[in-house]
């Protein structure tokens, strides 16, 4: 036997169970086209996967996550395709499918210039604030957050260009802006915003630091997605993103990517949100 971080994965594959664990490979051949069930122990528990084809390309497994490749062909590697998102990995084609169409994120929003002068106007009203590590719904670790209505003239150019990518014409947005700022050990918690607090856009720029998003669908565990948010960038999450799955900005232990890791340090959010829907069944 033979333990390593990689894992033959055949095309045409179906998982049927994931785990976090390392996985020690048993060996599988591939000679024949008769259905095989090949295992992977893993410490605590293990997965099987079932596949017809003898043709095998390599799955890496890093830092406790499957990295599948989405474009025409079921795996292949995402880089080389004009459709696919760098910043984006997910557990299955599926669910890549679902967050690239929802889940938007646009590298280097604000300048350098930009976010020094948005960060000067935040300093100013939450340096009284005191790191919280006990948050109201128990989402939120090692945090302090303020809602912001006005803001300075220099300022209002850089939230108006937001709420112009982030939000289609007619939208109702929320008036506050929520500002959320997490100390370098903090992390946020997997957790599904209110529909009675908010409708189905959520916008975000992130300042300060990079960090990993992660999402995980409600109803299926075992879907998933890795997020990049790079220093300066803008995320939009929408509809299927927004309602169906959790999401969650891993603390500095956890903060990998692509089997990189993505420093952490004291990160500040801007976030935008549009009016809960007065239709929605919560919202009665």
């Amino acid at each position: 036997m033979m333990q390593s971080t990689s894992a033959i994965l055949c095309s045409q594959t179906k998982l049927l169970r994931y785990t976090r664990s390392i996985f020690t490979c048993i060996p599988c051949a591939c000679s024949t086209n008769e259905p095989k069930n090949r295992s992977f122990q893993s410490h605590d528990r293990g997965f099987n996967y079932i596949t017809n084809n003898k043709v095998c390309q390599f799955v890496k497994l890093r830092h406790h996550q499957i990295k599948f490749y989405s474009s025409d062909s079921l795996l292949k590697e995402h880089k080389e395709s004009e459709n696919t998102k760098s910043y984006l990995l997910s557990s299955d084609p599926v669910t890549y499918n679902e967050l690239s169409r929802n889940f938007v994120v646009y590298e280097n929003f604000v300048t350098e210039e930009e976010e020094e002068s948005l960060m000067e106007e935040i300093q100013s009203f939450v340096k009284r604030l005191r790191y919280e590590y006990d948050h109201w719904d128990n989402a939120i670790h090692g945090y302090r957050e303020v809602e912001r209505r006005n803001w300075s003239e220099k300022n209002q150019p850089v939230l108006q260009r937001v709420r112009d990518v982030a939000f289609p014409k007619g939208v109702q947005q929320l008036a506050h802006v929520h500002v959320l700022d997490l100390d370098k050990a903090g992390y946020i918690k997997p957790h599904i915003d209110a529909v009675r607090f908010c409708g189905n856009i959520i916008a975000g720029m992130s300042l300060l630091s990079s960090s990993v998003m992660r999402l995980v669908h409600n109803q299926n565990k075992q879907r998933f997605s890795d997020i990049l948010l790079q220093r300066r960038s803008l995320y939009i999450m929408k509809d299927a993103a927004r309602f169906d799955y959790t999401h969650e900005v891993l603390g500095e232990k956890d903060s990998i990517f692509d089997g990189k890791v993505v420093p952490r340090d004291r990160r500040v959010s801007i976030i935008f949100r549009n009016e809960p829907d007065p239709n929605n069944s919560d919202n009665k």
